[in-house]
């Protein structure tokens, strides 16, 4: 989640829970702690480029730091003689600050090692955004209240009603999967694993990704909050696996290990860019709606004794353009790139009078499904 997103939903709940003992430095000292966890990005290294991705929501992030996570982000306040008289209220406060950064990065969709050092499992619930300016305006108004008027309650229920909103992230979630499967079954697809990802700033369009056979199919799903479901057509690839490797790959430990580990963080989502094959991206997050552009990856160079892996990161080509996001999520974009002809699109499905295909609802006998134009930005 976005740091400004974390201090507020460290302050909120600080000022909960100790507003009464610490007045307005309980949101302070909540904020504070709220952003510590993510000093784990310093932890990198210029010869073993994967290092910062596998640290990263690591041991700062597992419920059992947390205490030790709480202790230091208190100190600086404890380390003050006009604060040791806190000494209870101000490391309960960082303590809840610290605790709430994992659990919120937990919700969306890049994985946090919630039980390490236990187990290595990337928990991601996806029900939320990584950017979300819903939840972050609810938590900023909370905030600003209860420092305002020195009072938890608006907090209180800042928090309260980012719940509910998490729990109805939660439910659109499962609707989109829902929506998902229908999609795989119209193709003739057997689904053997799916997975949907709340898109930037909204928990209504998803990109929808699901393994058939050996190809990870990737779609655009709009779940409006009140109504039918609406989907477009994206595109498919080929999953890549450890023994789809080149045999110069395969016959390099050490290429072996980067492999896994890319694998591991990308939780099994590999496929080669189609315009570059020699990287293999994290196919949950792609830089265009209709083809797969993958954010980051990875390319290998086993000729190369010094340094075997190179870590791709495109990032910094991302268009986010706010007029074709809002169009996008509220359904009125157009959608002119090829997803439009994809293979298996036209005359398999019918024509609504408009003119556009639309999807048969099968959870609304006798509705139908208006496919969505989609504009390019990014999807994540």
């Amino acid at each position: 989640m976005d740091p400004l997103t974390h201090a507020l939903l460290g302050a909120a709940v600080a000022q909960t829970a100790f507003s009464r003992q610490l007045g307005r430095r309980a949101g302070l000292i909540g904020a504070v702690s709220a952003l510590l966890p993510d000093a784990d990005v310093l932890i990198r290294s210029s010869t073993d480029p994967l290092l910062a991705i596998e640290y990263h929501r690591g041991f700062t992030h597992s419920l059992l730091f947390i205490p030790v996570g709480g202790f230091i982000a208190a100190l600086p306040w404890l380390l003050r003689r006009s604060h040791r008289e806190d000494w209870k209220p101000v490391p309960g406060a960082a303590t809840l600050g610290y605790a709430t950064h994992a659990v919120l990065d937990s919700l969306t969709t890049y994985g946090t090692q919630l039980f390490w050092p236990f187990s290595s499992y990337r928990v991601a619930l996806n029900w939320i955004s990584i950017i979300d300016p819903i939840f972050t305006l609810a938590l900023l108004i909370g905030v600003a209240l209860a420092a305002y008027r020195a009072s938890f309650r608006p907090a209180a229920a800042a928090l309260v009603f980012c719940l509910a909103y998490l729990g109805l992230g939660a439910v659109q979630r499962e609707r989109a999967l829902g929506a998902q499967e229908r999609i795989a079954a119209s193709h003739g697809n057997v689904r053997v694993r799916g997975e949907v990802f709340p898109t930037i700033g909204n928990n209504l369009v998803w990109r929808s990704l699901y393994l058939a056979g050996d190809s990870l199919h990737a779609d655009r799903i709009r779940v409006p909050w009140l109504g039918p479901a609406h989907w477009v057509p994206g595109t498919a690839v080929r999953r890549v696996r450890e023994t789809d490797l080149s045999p110069a790959a395969r016959g390099d430990p050490r290429v072996v290990r980067d492999f896994r580990r890319f694998a591991w963080f990308s939780d099994g989502w590999v496929a080669r860019a189609p315009a570059d094959s020699t990287v293999l991206g994290d196919a949950r997050y792609s830089l265009v709606t209709d083809a797969f552009q993958p954010v980051w990856g990875v390319r290998f160079h086993p000729d190369n004794p010094e340094r075997p892996t190179e870590w791709v990161n495109r990032t910094r080509d991302r268009d986010l353009r706010l007029d074709a996001l809002w169009a996008e999520i509220t359904g009125r974009g157009m959608f002119t790139s090829r997803s439009s002809t994809a293979p298996g699109w036209k005359g398999e499905l019918p024509a609504s009078p408009s003119g556009w295909p639309v999807f048969p609802d099968t959870s609304s006998p006798g509705a139908l499904r208006r496919r969505l134009p989609s504009p390019a930005w990014p999807t994540r």
